[in-house]
């Protein structure tokens, strides 16, 4: 297996153009989406605590969509909903003023509440109500760049791993070398570590260099544990390239290899939450979201760079991450497994058959 690594290396290496693709154009991508993108919500999950929680939920309107609502709870309860993700913005209510917290890493959401709430606001001063006490925590100024790094990170994972990688195998394919891979002393499973592990540790370095960018240009915060991060990454990127190796299965050439890896990368794109949020979306198009493995990282990464949360509170996205990888290898290993056999036939066909003299 350490002989094929090598041996993938050396090819990686002397392939300027696939080494240039995987570690210019990943910057290149961070740096043109974190500065140009943009983007607006429609509907809010809100939770309502305090002795006034049911009052102050029959009156809000949309965008909230109220998820919870208890009265006998109070701020603690409600920071915990927005730590672990089921609500989006909180309000407490008291005898005074009733406070309001936001969920700073969704940040269109909250741009949509505060317009909300500033209408609110006036109503409120017009009839002579308690003021609204509104904070936002986790991205208290509202910054696009700390919601989109983590995503981004994720998606220029998808790219190494996907279509990176699935280029690779067909190359080989076309070449020859893996008919000449299928007769030696190799299991499946060495063949397919000796293919991914090189690119699993160019994407893991481009992985640091983003985040190292992420910080250092936009300022973005990383305020968990480094270590629930490199977990989550390490599944992910796990997901990412078995997907790559099983695109390469089923491609006769580098065209289609290309064109699978971009219908598999899309969806991602669009229904992970990294530009639309999942809960604005239809019924009909949400559950799509839920089996995207993009959709959880982003969930660990945001959830760890920007909230700081805990291996516990992020044990769902890490489960299905590695319920993923296990799935998406082991389908690759066997589809490989059957690209072997006949390779392994031709290969020593063409050896044994009998040289016709001129």
């Amino acid at each position: 297996m350490w002989a094929m690594i090598v041996k993938e290396f050396r090819q990686l290496r002397r392939d300027r153009r696939t080494l240039a693709m995987m570690i210019v154009l990943p910057v290149l991508m961070l740096v043109i989406f974190g500065y140009a993108a943009n983007f607006t919500v429609s509907q809010i999950s809100t939770v309502v605590v305090g002795p006034q929680a049911i009052t102050t939920a029959a009156q809000l309107k949309a965008p909230f969509r109220v998820v919870e609502t208890d009265p006998k709870s109070g701020i603690s309860t409600a920071k915990s909903r927005l730590l672990n993700g089921n609500a989006e913005v909180a309000f407490i209510t008291g005898p005074g003023n009733t406070q309001v917290l936001m969920d700073g890493t969704q940040l269109f959401a909250v741009e949509t509440a505060e317009t909300t709430l500033g209408r609110m606001a006036q109503a409120a001063r017009a009839a002579m109500a308690p003021p609204l006490d509104v904070s936002i925590l986790y991205n208290p100024k509202l910054n696009t760049s700390w919601v989109l790094v983590p995503g981004l990170a994720g998606l220029i994972l998808v790219f190494i791993g996907t279509l990176i990688t699935s280029l690779g195998v067909v190359r080989e394919r076309q070449s020859g070398t893996l008919e000449q891979l299928a007769v030696m002393p190799l299991r499946p499973w060495d063949v397919i570590a000796g293919k991914i592990v090189p690119y699993f540790i160019v994407a893991s370095l481009d992985l640091i260099v983003i985040i190292a960018v992420g910080i250092l240009l936009f300022g973005v915060p990383f305020v968990g544990n480094i270590a629930v991060f490199a977990l989550g990454a390490i599944l992910f990127l796990l997901v990412t390239l078995g997907m790559g190796v099983l695109i390469s299965t089923v491609s006769q050439n580098q065209g289609q290899a290309i064109q699978l890896a971009f219908m598999v990368m899309l969806p991602q794109i669009l229904l992970s939450g990294l530009i639309f949020p999942i809960d604005s979306m239809s019924a009909g198009v949400r559950w799509i979201s839920y089996i995207l493995p993009l959709t959880y990282f982003i969930d660990v990464s945001r959830g760890v760079m920007l909230k700081g949360m805990s291996i516990a509170a992020l044990s769902e996205p890490l489960a299905l991450l590695a319920i993923l990888a296990v799935v998406v290898l082991a389908l690759a290993m066997l589809r490989f497994r059957r690209d072997l056999a006949p390779s392994s036939r031709r290969y020593q066909n063409s050896l044994t058959e009998p040289k016709v003299a001129a």
